[in-house]
């Protein structure tokens, strides 16, 4: 292991963050709400450590996979560590343990809280760190300062694909700094254009600001105790089940649009998947709900089912009702698209449409085997060919995925919830979700998990928003050797 090579890009990464601070600081002076102070104790410290990191510039800068791996997770580890300490300072929060969860939940994308009452955190600069740490994490904090680090090695790609949610991220075009930069634009692009959209269906500025950003990076933090059902705005939750179902997809598809490939789009097979699991669970969850729950409103029914279900798929997490009284049908429907999860190089969290559609696939060519054992074919994805190692990286995925989940459910049942409690809170955070069922439903929180559970539950955030691997790694006693 280079650790010269793995602190210095966690020191960069530090150093941004200090950097980044620096705008909930300003809202905190222009909202006159006078948290600005708690950033302040923060950055200092913080921008010392990101440059004590890089004081010292390694010698070999060549990064292997072991180093990617590591310097992502380190890197998203003292994101959280020092991300929580306004949060601490503010004295608003029980426990550090609290303010790193919060702070966790937020870089991840997952929004599960354990605040009780949101809305007395106030609409200031504490409130807007914490939905901006959806919008840094929503991307990723590497894929930023890959379109900014100094080139190290054409290896920088390997902090891209450690960070990267889904099963092939690459680039985008040819040099990967253009690559980072592109998406960073495409994703600050469509964060304009959500804020617009809510300012123009009568939404206050700020909380246009808070919830585009929690959509944008598919994290789900309203500044509002009932999330976006506290506004009452039919046309508000239209316009953010409509963003959050785009933040769904994945970016380079917004790249071959802006080039004007409409066709490779439109054949996409990960996206017309996705498209239509939410069109079927829409269908599914209005025909369930719409008698008994809305009064055979089926204007409101179609509404509520529809932005439901694309906050589910994405991983975003707002709501607009309480579906812990849904029928138990449309309660299964919320936990499959839990794992379902969202697109490959998109925001959002999951096991990911496409690794589910190459298995499906596999599966199908494997029937084909049995009954015409001479035949000859490969499963294809949009036309080319599924490599045995991509296959096998996905079933290893898919096998870990399930270990990390049954071990945290375990765990984590030692506090006493009832069996929906416990698994959907480990699926809500391995997923990168926010809401799960009964007590950690939509109008529910995670404060009465015990410390050890809370920190559990931190891992599976990490975990589930750095594909998995990069934490692992950091358990594995070969991957601190020394790299010759």
């Amino acid at each position: 292991m280079n650790i010269a090579l793995v602190a210095y890009v966690v020191g960069y990464v530090l150093c941004m963050e200090a950097a980044l601070m620096l705008i909930p600081m300003a809202v905190a002076v222009l909202t006159g709400v006078g948290d600005w102070i708690y950033f302040v104790y923060t950055v200092v410290p913080l921008a010392l450590a990101g440059f004590f990191l890089r004081f010292q510039k390694p010698k070999v800068k060549r990064m292997t996979t072991r180093e990617g791996l590591a310097a992502v997770a380190f890197s998203w580890i003292f994101l959280a560590a020092f991300g929580a300490l306004p949060f601490y300072f503010s004295g608003y929060f029980n426990s550090y343990v609290d303010c790193f969860f919060e702070t966790v939940s937020g870089f991840t994308t997952t929004g599960a809280t354990i605040l009780t009452d949101i809305e007395g955190l106030k609409n200031g600069g504490l409130m807007f760190w914490r939905s901006f740490t959806h919008w840094i994490g929503g991307m990723g904090i590497l894929v930023f300062v890959l379109a900014i680090l100094p080139n190290m090695d054409a290896s920088n790609v390997q902090l891209l694909r450690a960070e990267s949610p889904g099963p092939t991220p690459g680039k985008v075009v040819p040099r990967l700094k253009e690559t980072a930069r592109i998406l960073y634009l495409i994703y600050f692009g469509l964060t304009i254009l959500h804020i617009l959209c809510l300012l123009a269906t009568g939404m206050p500025l700020f909380d246009s600001v808070i919830h585009s950003m929690g959509s944008a990076g598919t994290g789900g933090f309203s500044n509002m105790n009932a999330s976006v059902g506290a506004y009452g705005n039919p046309a508000a939750e239209w316009v953010i089940a409509v963003f959050m179902m785009l933040f769904g997809v994945n970016f380079s598809l917004y790249y071959l649009l802006l080039k004007r490939q409409v066709k490779d789009v439109l054949k996409n097979e990960e996206l017309r998947l996705y498209l239509g699991v939410i069109a079927a669970a829409v269908v599914c969850m209005t025909l369930n709900i719409a008698r008994d729950y809305y009064d055979s409103s089926w204007p409101d029914a179609v509404r509520s089912a529809f932005f439901q279900v694309s906050s589910i798929i994405t991983t975003t997490g707002y709501s607009t009702a309480d579906f812990n009284l849904w029928p138990t049908f449309s309660k299964m429907v919320i936990v499959v698209l839990m794992i379902v999860g969202a697109s490959a190089g998109s925001t959002g969290g999951g096991i990911k449409v496409s690794r589910l559609l190459t298995l499906v696939k596999a599966l199908r060519e494997e029937f084909r085997r049995l009954l015409h054992p001479r035949r000859i074919h490969a499963p294809r994805m949009d036309g080319r060919i599924i490599e045995q190692n991509v296959l096998k990286g996905i079933l290893i995925f898919f096998a870990t995925y399930m270990m990390i989940a049954g071990t945290a459910m375990t765990l984590i049942s030692i506090d006493g919830y009832d069996m929906e409690s416990t698994i959907t809170a480990v699926l809500s955070a391995l997923g990168n979700i926010g809401p799960g069922l009964s007590a950690v439903g939509p109008m529910g929180n995670f404060a009465g998990f015990s410390v050890f559970s809370k920190l559990v539950l931190s891992f599976c955030m990490l975990a589930g928003r750095l594909e998995l691997f990069p934490m692992l790694i950091l358990f594995n006693p070969s991957s601190w050797k020394k790299t010759k």
